[in-house]
């Protein structure tokens, strides 16, 4: 019999008998305070998160786990402390080969392919040929092309999804472009270029290889900014006649980006231009994280999110509540995965 996914996370309610298939995002093994092991699960489809949790046979189901994988499960929707989650009677393992993964993998709400040729036409919009000759370097090569159209900008924050990297370099570049315009004594050509290339470290930041997305160990202990740089200064080496002082420039422009130390720059913007990129990657990343708060929320219309630690305050979103059947469209911001934040963080990581 063919598997088939006919049910989504944002379709379920309380009381609802539950089967179908789902995404493990995760699972740990925990106990009672008797001692009895039980299992808690982050199960996941392109609609958003659930907990999940096995609270009989735990050893036995254990094995049918697999973080990254898809299982059938059946089990009942309950309301713990007013949120929902599953209580998971049997699960299997099941081969995903044959699945549409964009079914269970929250990924970019406009076609991947569109985007990539709007990139592609901003590069040659940048008039300082130095700077058209080092961004050719970088989005000519199809092996950094491949990797920056599946990477997602961030882990949980914003855009956090497969192509969010190309989504959100696009939107940030859009911006630049029309602030351009507005401020004529700003370098359009090196903000531009800074726009295009200020996360470019994030496809080495992160495992992209498999869902779900993770830091890598030089994500970790270097991080993207410093990354970008790196990457930077290695195609800089290919063009012999790059102005040095424009690649200083430049690459402050990465290595301000986040705006302030304790959100992870080691400069802070000191350039009109630093401090543009700054302000605009800002405003795309929040305005992602509020429209992705309105998908999640399962009426439509107004209203009042829980509380949000990162802005430290609650915010009052347009629920865009929808049937899951609805095709996706381009025009349509349909960003899916929940946001947990356990610390204050920029959200530019």
């Amino acid at each position: 019999m063919e598997l088939q996914k006919n049910l989504f996370i944002k379709e379920i309610r309380d009381g609802r008998n539950i089967e179908g298939l789902f995404l493990i995002k995760n699972v740990s093994r925990a106990e009672t305070r008797t001692g009895s092991p039980y299992l808690m699960l982050n199960l996941m489809d392109r609609t958003g998160e659930m907990a999940g949790r096995v609270w009989d046979d735990a050893d036995r189901w254990m094995a049918e786990c697999r973080p990254g994988g898809v299982v059938l499960l059946k089990g009942q929707a309950q309301a713990y402390k007013g949120v929902l989650q599953l209580k998971i009677n049997t699960l299997k393992a099941v081969d995903d080969s044959n699945l549409d993964m964009t079914l269970f993998v929250p990924s970019a709400p406009y076609e991947i392919k569109s985007m990539t040729a709007e990139v592609m036409k901003l590069v040659k919009t940048v008039k300082n040929p130095h700077l058209q000759q080092l961004l050719l370097l970088f989005f000519k090569d199809s092996g950094f092309l491949k990797k920056f159209k599946k990477a997602p900008a961030a882990k949980s924050m914003h855009h956090a999804y497969m192509g969010g990297l190309l989504e959100h370099t696009l939107a940030v570049t859009r911006l630049a472009d029309k602030v351009s315009d507005l401020y004529p004594d700003v370098d359009r050509s090196i903000l531009i270029a800074g726009a295009l290339l200020h996360d470019i470290g994030k496809i080495e930041e992160f495992g992209i290889d498999a869902f779900p997305f993770d830091y890598t160990d030089k994500g970790r202990l270097v991080g993207h900014l410093v990354i970008g740089v790196d990457m930077i200064q290695e195609n800089i080496r290919k063009l012999p006649d790059f102005p040095e002082e424009l690649g200083v420039r430049l690459k402050h422009l990465i290595l301000s980006h986040h705006g302030r130390h304790e959100f992870g720059s080691p400069a802070l913007p000191m350039t009109r231009e630093a401090f543009i990129l700054n302000f605009l990657d800002d405003l795309d990343a929040k305005i992602n994280y509020i429209n992705r708060l309105g998908d999640q929320m399962r009426d439509p219309g107004h209203q009042w999110t829980e509380y949000q630690r990162t802005l430290e305050r609650f915010l009052f979103v347009n629920g865009r509540a929808s049937e899951e059947e609805e095709p996706l469209k381009i025009q349509e911001q349909k960003n899916r995965d929940k946001t947990t934040v356990p610390r204050q963080m920029s959200f530019l990581e």
